[in-house]
């Protein structure tokens, strides 16, 4: 903080206190815990303590001033003298190793940093051991001062200004020029910029052309009339933007560089509403016709022209009018079961429903315009065709879940058994639909397994909505699943029908899979084993956190349960379709940045990544592998990936740990002191390097993990940062690298997107974020 700053600060905290303080304008230790909002009481204690200057018990203002400015403005012995004090907790001059773990085990609770107390002891060992230079069994002053001088960042965070502690955290300041006029946002959102420019002026021309043609009818019939021809181009293409199918096709090929792929849905959403809008002013200038024509003698009354075919306007038995009212009704109604508080708030079932009406949206706007036919036959024989296609393959696949795991944080492991057939990139993602769970609801979900393990394909689902959450306790509860009718699946099994065999013989070149397949008549994925417990090399994986799991509670560890095929429910799969991350393998410095159960999309790219580094590593020695020459040559251009993971607390690390522990060992293999792949890992609950009450915890964890060669919080190689991201630094370090063109991949939350999107713009990376 400046002066300025100082100032305005002292004046805060002075108003802050008058609002606390009673009539004797005094607080006590209770009202001053209130006040800091620590979790832990021994730091507010603490504190307390060192404000009191007489030992009153209680705290004036100007106690409490003199304290804040001594710590604002005194020397750099001053604030350590501070620091010093807080872990001298009998002030007798010297810390000794109880006072030094009583201190770790309030940081531990500040931090919400659960470890066993033989990690404690570890912690404390390691941090004792460093600063009692002179083994006198104690650490005094100066070798406090010492040691923090060997952590040069904390010493600089320490003495910027202690009274940092306590600030709050300052309103970021905006910028005078929106982010919209600057160059940066342009170039970075040049494609759907376009993209939305060239829709506009298509609107604009069409509903210019019919209007002219119409101009000697009168100015509402101009209006309904290029209402009406922009209606014909938009309820066509919002068609166009969910042929999944075909988009993820166009993602191979040069138009993904051109046309904004990842943004169809948005895009879909955005055409939903000029289609209401264009409804709404079609369907109002025709009354006001209506209404001018029903005035003139001897012509039709307005609830002739609006409710009966005795006009007979239209081109088919007059019935425009009706047909028209109906297709007000259907897409009213469509555009309110398609808002959040209906689609997200338990009612999935009253959207997807609504949506259904679309079948009689096109059938009704056949009858109603005599032009629409021409403008639909080719998307509507592509829908169709991806329809056709999808059922097929949903119910020709005999696909089996063959493990379902419940991991920490809520997060449900469905391991599938993967046909030969079925093809994805990295990042990929499918719909799922299990009807016990809902029987209509279809949910998005990201493979999580790499395109080159064989065998199997694996989805992790976080438990954070209604459908989600059912599935969770729908797999948490494997008693009442046993109780199953034992004949259930074999005579599901032997009901393959003549129809299923007819399409497998079509498209697999066999009627006869090496696997059971599903009836057509109920779903194609069957359960055949359940196994709450981690993924493949999660004990050996996960020695980290194992060795503390004796403080978390029973919830957060995982139990086995191996049941056999008669208990599976049944479920579909759709896909799999394309995601932005598709042209990860085509930059030169990739940035993956996840937040939470935003990390599943880059579980499969970072496998496929190192999948492929080590090919190309391997035929770097050797150029007769075919395979390998072909990923260096045509797939792989990364020189560099950053992958950063931010994730609220420590439970969140558990479900990923053990890929992460992988592709540390085959980095380690592949390129030992190699720099290719580098982790970055933030748990925002702990407290920042920057806070007194996580100054000795932070030293103790890099001390452990320097002896260790692995952080005490994952069990990795990789440290664990506390608090958030500084992205400025972040963003600054990764354009001094020089590794080629930065590409930021991102997948979380829409407020963090806002927040990497604009550093991307700031310094000319481009962005990309995951849509579904």
């Amino acid at each position: 903080m400046d002066l300025d700053d100082d100032a305005k600060w002292l004046e805060w905290v002075a108003e802050q206190f008058e609002a606390i303080a009673g009539e004797d304008r005094e607080i006590d230790l209770e009202a001053f815990k209130a006040a800091l909002q620590v979790k832990e009481s021994f730091f507010a204690e603490r504190f307390f303590a060192l404000f009191d200057a007489d030992g009153s018990g209680t705290i004036t203002l100007d106690e409490l001033l003199e304290a804040l400015k001594l710590l604002i403005r005194g020397s750099e012995t001053d604030k350590l003298r501070f620091l010093f004090q807080v872990y001298d907790v009998d002030g007798s001059g010297s810390i000794d190793s109880g006072e030094l773990r009583t201190v770790l085990r309030s940081c531990l609770k500040e931090s919400s940093i659960s470890l066993p107390e033989e990690k404690l002891d570890d912690l404390t060992g390691a941090l004792f051991e460093s600063a009692d230079a002179d083994h006198s069994g104690s650490i005094t002053f100066e070798e406090l001062r010492r040691e923090l001088e060997r952590f040069p960042e904390m010493m600089e965070n320490l003495t910027i200004s202690a009274a940092h502690w306590l600030k709050p955290p300052r309103a970021p300041r905006k910028s005078g020029r929106p982010r919209y006029l600057s160059p940066a946002y342009w170039q970075n959102n040049s494609s759907s910029l376009l993209f939305l420019g060239g829709y506009g002026c298509v609107n604009i021309l069409l509903f210019a052309c019919a209007a002219l043609r119409h101009a000697d009818a009168g100015v509402w019939t101009m209006l309904a009339r290029g209402c009406g021809q922009g209606l014909n181009f938009n309820c066509v293409f919002i068609v166009v933007l969910m042929l999944r199918r075909c988009l993820t096709w166009l993602r191979a090929t040069w138009a993904a560089g051109v046309l904004p792929l990842d943004q169809n849905v948005i895009l879909h959403q955005l055409v939903g509403y000029v289609v209401v809008a264009l409804t709404a002013v079609h369907t109002g200038a025709h009354v006001a016709n209506f209404a001018r024509m029903s005035q003139a003698k001897g012509s039709y009354h307005l609830w002739e022209y609006l409710f009966t075919t005795r006009p007979g306007i239209g081109w088919i038995y007059g019935t425009a009018s009706l047909s028209g009212l109906l297709l007000q009704l259907l897409i009213g109604l469509m555009l309110v079961c398609s808002c959040p508080f209906i689609r997200k708030s338990g009612h999935f079932e009253v959207f997807y429903w609504t949506h259904l009406s679309y079948v009689f949206i096109w059938a009704l706007l056949i009858a109603h315009g005599p032009n629409f036919w021409k403008w639909f036959v080719v998307p509507g024989f592509l829908f169709l065709l991806e329809k056709i296609v999808g059922v097929a393959l949903m119910h020709v696949r005999g696909l089996h879940i063959v493990e379902i795991s419940l991991l920490p944080s809520k997060v449900t492991h469905l391991v599938i058994r993967r046909p030969p057939f079925f093809h994805y990139k990295p990042g990929d993602y499918v719909y799922l639909n299990i009807p016990v769970i809902a029987k209509y609801e279809w949910h998005p979900f990201t493979i999580s397994s790499a395109p080159e393990q064989p065998g199997t394909i694996w989805l992790h689902i976080r438990s954070l909505g209604q459908w989600t959450n059912r599935l969770y306790e729908y797999f948490s509860r494997p008693c009442e699943l046993s109780n199953k009718n034992p004949d259930w699946l074999a005579r599901n099994q032997r009901k393959t029908g003549w129809f299923q065999k007819w399409l497998q013989k079509c498209l697999l070149g066999s009627s006869d899979l090496d696997l059971p397949v599903a009836t057509n008549e109920d779903e194609m994925i069957e359960i055949l084993s359940y196994t709450p417990t981690g993924g493949p090399g999660w004990e050996t994986a996960s020695a980290g956190i194992a060795g503390r799991c004796e403080e978390v509670s029973t919830q957060s560890r995982e139990e086995r349960f191996t049941f056999f095929p008669l208990l599976s429910p049944k479920c579909y799969m759709d896909g799999p379709y394309g995601t932005p991350t598709r042209g990860i393998f085509t930059s030169e410095h990739a940035v993956l940045i996840g937040a939470g159960i935003g990390v599943t999309p880059f579980a499969s790219i970072l496998q496929s990544i190192m999948y492929r580094y080590r090919t190309r590593h391997q035929t770097s020695f050797s150029q007769s592998d075919t395979q390998g020459e072909n990923l260096k040559n045509e797939e792989m251009k990364l020189r560099k990936v950053d992958f950063i993971w931010i994730n609220r607390d420590q439970k969140s690390f558990e479900w990923f740990v053990s890929l992460l522990t992988q592709l540390e060992v085959d980095q380690a293999e592949s390129d030992p002191g190699g720099r290719f792949l580098e982790m970055h890992l933030y748990m925002t609950s702990a407290l920042s390097k920057n806070d007194v009450k996580a100054v000795g915890l932070q030293m103790a964890l890099d001390l452990l993990a320097k002896k260790e060669k692995r952080d005490s919080i994952t069990g990795l190689k990789t440290r664990t940062q506390p608090g958030r991201p500084d992205w400025n630094q972040i963003f600054q370090k990764l354009a001094l690298e020089r590794r080629g063109k930065v590409h930021v991949f991102f997948c979380g939350s829409p407020a963090l997107a806002k927040v990497i999107r604009a550093h991307c713009e700031q310094f000319g990376f481009r962005f990309f974020k995951e849509h579904f």
